[in-house]
């Protein structure tokens, strides 16, 4: 009886000091009691702050636009296209069903103004035509977003169509789409078409079009700025909803939810779950030099290694950050040419021998391959030092 006693004194007492913690355990369980899967992290660090079946495959509806706008934003980043250019609709891409924007054969618009379509009004028919204008088909566009998916170590990713359409084999994961989105938001200047509530297409003619936006948390809870709805009836209602407060961006996902009303409450409760339990401390802006990397048979010999993205450190609220050690590792031999934004190296945060944050750092500029002349001087001036 005693020895019993003593266990439950000892169980007691070590449940007094995981209180807090078996507490918010079982608050996060019932964040997203009605998703077939979600998960939250925070967009920086990628921290996983509530997870549910996250790994699961899952019809993502049109939240695979999420991938077809990062595509495009980095065809952007290349120069393969340009903002002010103008894609022409063919009669596949103004053929597409579900939301649209209601191209006609042959119309016209800008890359923004379909940039506009797809992130706003989730329109199938600009996400088909910009497929077609970077790959030359969806089909071939396809084939990118999945090598893209494959670059960023999704495993349970799979697609057959850029815009979300039912079909067999079309397929992606709570986590994985957190991580899309975690990409996708890189580019920073992308929550200005998804976090508009409203905006306009075709203006100055009689075929005015009012685009509101799918995810009606940009107008309702403060901070929310995107990205991305989907709904089909196999799907049901998801979300991939990024948000940003007092310099912390989250990212929560939502699939299968029952209805409109449940999976935007659903995540916004993931959205309050975060800002209340952590904070986020910024440590550089994306494009921060941080080092000088040498490069090899260059027009320039140097290149400025400088941040991919946001870097931060996140912390329950309360805990303060002392003795952070910033480690910076760049590439061996780096050879020209080099593109802008190719990767040069590595900054990781660490505190007690704990990583904290890992990020990569990339070139700021594109550097040619040296001429002949170049480097025949290069080598003239080292043999006139050796004299």
């Amino acid at each position: 009886m005693k020895k019993i006693t003593s266990l439950l004194a000892c169980l007691i007492l070590a449940a007094a000091a995981l209180g807090p913690r078996a507490f918010a355990a079982e608050t996060k369980n019932e964040l997203a009691p009605d998703a077939k899967s979600a998960i939250l992290i925070e967009r920086d660090t990628g921290t996983v702050l509530y997870s549910k079946n996250s790994h699961e495959e899952l019809p993502p509806a049109s939240m695979t636009k999420i991938m077809t706008m990062l595509l495009i934003m980095e065809a952007l980043d290349k120069g393969e296209i340009k903002m002010n250019e103008k894609v022409r609709a063919s009669e596949y891409a103004a053929s597409m069903g579900g939301s649209q924007i209601f191209l006609e054969p042959g119309e016209e618009m800008t890359v923004e103004q379909m940039l506009k379509g797809i992130a706003i009004g989730s329109a199938n028919d600009a996400a088909v035509a910009m497929a077609e204008r970077i790959a030359g088909s969806e089909e071939a566009f396809v084939d990118r977003m999945n090598e893209r998916a494959k670059a960023l170590g999704l495993k349970n990713t799979h697609f057959e169509n850029v815009t979300g359409l039912p079909v067999k084999g079309h397929y992606s994961s709570a986590y994985d789409m957190a991580m899309m989105a975690k990409e996708l938001l890189k580019h920073e200047e992308i929550t200005e078409f998804t976090g508009k509530y409203e905006d306009y297409l075709r203006e100055g003619t009689d075929k005015k079009f009012w685009l509101v936006n799918t995810n009606k948390l940009v107008r309702y809870y403060p901070g929310v700025d995107g990205l991305k709805t989907g709904f089909t009836s196999e799907a049901k209602f998801c979300l991939t909803a990024t948000a940003k407060k007092n310099g912390m961006r989250v990212i929560a996902v939502i699939f299968g939810a029952p209805s409109t009303k449940e999976r935007n409450a659903q995540v916004s409760k993931m959205l309050d779950y975060a800002y209340s339990q952590y904070t986020s401390h910024p440590l550089y802006k994306k494009g921060a030099v941080l080092a000088e990397a040498k490069v090899s048979k260059g027009d320039v010999r140097h290149i400025r290694a400088v941040t991919s993205e946001p870097v931060s450190v996140l912390t329950k609220k309360g805990v303060k950050l002392s003795n952070i050690k910033k480690t910076v590792k760049l590439n061996g031999h780096l050879q020209a040419p080099l593109e802008k934004g190719q990767p040069v190296g590595t900054l990781s945060v660490s505190q007690g021998g704990k990583m904290l944050a890992k990020t990569t750092l990339v070139a700021e500029k594109s550097v040619k391959r040296a001429s002949w002349w170049q480097l025949f001087k290069r080598a003239a001036g080292m043999f006139a030092q050796n004299d």
